[in-house]
């Protein structure tokens, strides 16, 4: 009896100590898409009427273009990127400004996200990664402020480092002191949630903000973090 006892008390704590280890201590957030995206597509649709492309093929052409793949990763300045745009349409720079504003006129900041992350920040570590040329997080700081919900940033432009690469996770994972079950990672793009739940990491496919903090909540309380 003593030694089923004994037995029974070691399967208790040692699956008490995994639970208490697998409790959910980071929660880490993508930014273009989840919490600053695109409301208004019109400007870009006129955007892409105006150059004769669709809205795909605009997309693929600033953001996947050998340029916006450099500045991603930090080798190009924001600014060299965007003159390579120009370049390619063969505009003046008063055209690529405006080129640039209406790229951008749609794109608004997600107030309530931003503050459900804020509120999350006193029990978790909060983190912010993204994909992103030179000037994020000027733009998180000053024109669209909420880089002060996250304890910790990291922006591929200035890590060298881009999702999905696994590394760019293992970073962030380093940075926040976590281990991969006890972080939950939320994206807009598959490949992204892909790679983070090879990793053990929780992935979360962000389809609206409703549904991504519902997602986290129930994460967090499943876990029985907090």
């Amino acid at each position: 009896m003593i030694s089923f006892l004994k037995k029974a008390m070691l399967y208790f704590q040692k699956n008490q100590e995994k639970t208490m280890a697998n409790k959910i201590k980071t929660v880490i957030w993508d930014m273009g898409g989840v919490i600053l995206r695109s409301e208004d597509w019109s400007p870009r649709k006129e955007l892409a009427a105006r150059y004769g492309m669709t809205l795909e093929s605009m997309h693929d052409f600033v953001f996947n273009s050998v340029s916006g793949k450099l500045a991603t990763l930090g080798k190009i300045e924001e600014e060299a990127h965007w003159g390579d745009i120009g370049g390619q349409l063969r505009i003046n720079s008063e055209s690529l400004r405006e080129f640039r504003e209406h790229f951008w006129a749609g794109d608004s900041l997600d107030h309530e996200l931003s503050d459900f992350i804020r509120k999350l920040k006193p029990n978790y570590t909060t983190a912010l990664l993204s994909n992103a040329w030179t000037n994020a997080r000027n733009v998180l700081t000053k024109s669209k402020p909420c880089i002060d919900a996250f304890h910790v940033a990291v922006f591929s432009c200035e890590v060298g480092l881009a999702k999905p690469d696994p590394a760019i996770y293992n970073l962030i994972l380093r940075l926040c002191s976590s281990e991969p079950e006890e972080a939950i990672f939320v994206d807009d793009f598959v490949e992204n949630i892909e790679a983070a739940n090879k990793l053990g990491i929780h992935g979360i496919l962000f389809k609206n903000a409703d549904q991504a903090m519902t997602d986290v909540t129930a994460l967090i309380n499943g876990s029985g973090a907090g």
